[in-house]
């Protein structure tokens, strides 16, 4: 691979990572609150799931960079500032209520699906190779937060509206998919990643249809103002505070 896409992809892949391990973090935050105890558990190892995928791809960055892998994963979470992490917005918002979480993992879970299925492809073996390894796991993600969605949305009046408020506070945050990811356009014209905004399409038609027949009405009002990887919500610092606390307390601490 050439040094101008090796470089590229890092940064590629420490956005993809950063979905991850963002997301794996909120999910967390359900672990002796899920409604029901299979759901604490569901949730918790999902939560896992999604972290140890951000270490995969974090720890593919380090390769391309000439970087420790076995450190350099610690150092890009624990000791990062906020404003150099590059997850979407969509992530990074409180969990909410069960319908809220449920909801952005599904609409997160559907684009990863798509995204892996391309990776899979990808002519550079190391990341078709992670991409098939971690859509395996993705798939019983998604099987599992879309069978949620008509349970809430078909359930009582008052699961139908926390899941259709869910869907309004969402929906603005879903479309920040479209956007590419750093050094994406190079990359795709060299066949390693696919073009977020194809993706987009195809995921756009699939959630609406499913949505829809799950009796929510998909908003389609204006998106977010931005989205830029390098902006992030008034509720990101907080959230990278409490992730790195430990860690900073002493960071030359062996565990």
């Amino acid at each position: 691979m050439e040094r101008t896409h090796q470089y590229a992809l890092s940064g590629y892949l420490i956005a993809l990572a950063d979905d991850e391990l963002i997301l794996g973090h909120r999910d967390s935050e359900w672990t002796g609150h899920a409604p029901i105890l299979e759901e604490d558990i569901a949730f918790a190892n999902l939560a896992l799931d999604e972290i140890g995928h951000a270490k995969l791809w974090y720890e593919l960055a380090a390769d391309l960079l000439g970087e420790d892998k076995n450190r350099y994963p610690d150092q890009l979470v624990y000791f990062r500032e906020p404003a150099r992490f590059r997850n979407l917005q969509l992530v990074e918002l409180p969990k909410g209520d069960w319908a809220f979480s449920t909801l952005r993992q599904y609409l997160f879970d559907a684009f990863e699906a798509l995204r892996l299925e391309a990776l899979s492809q990808s002519r550079y073996v190391p990341l078709a190779e992670i991409a098939a390894r971690i859509r395996t796991e993705e798939l019983y993600h998604l099987r599992h937060s879309q069978a949620w969605i008509p349970r809430l949305a078909l359930g009582t009046e008052e699961s139908a509206r926390r899941t259709q408020a869910a869907l309004d506070a969402l929906w603005p945050y879903a479309q920040a998919l479209a956007a590419p990811l750093p050094g994406e356009a190079d990359l795709h014209a060299a066949g390693i990643v696919p073009s977020s905004a194809e993706l987009f399409a195809r995921w756009s038609a699939a959630v609406e249809g499913f949505l829809t027949e799950a009796g929510l009405q998909v908003n389609l009002g204006a998106p977010i103002s931005d989205f830029s990887r390098k902006v992030h919500s008034e509720h990101f610092e907080s959230l990278i505070q409490n992730l790195q606390s430990v860690a900073r307390l002493d960071p030359e601490a062996m565990w």
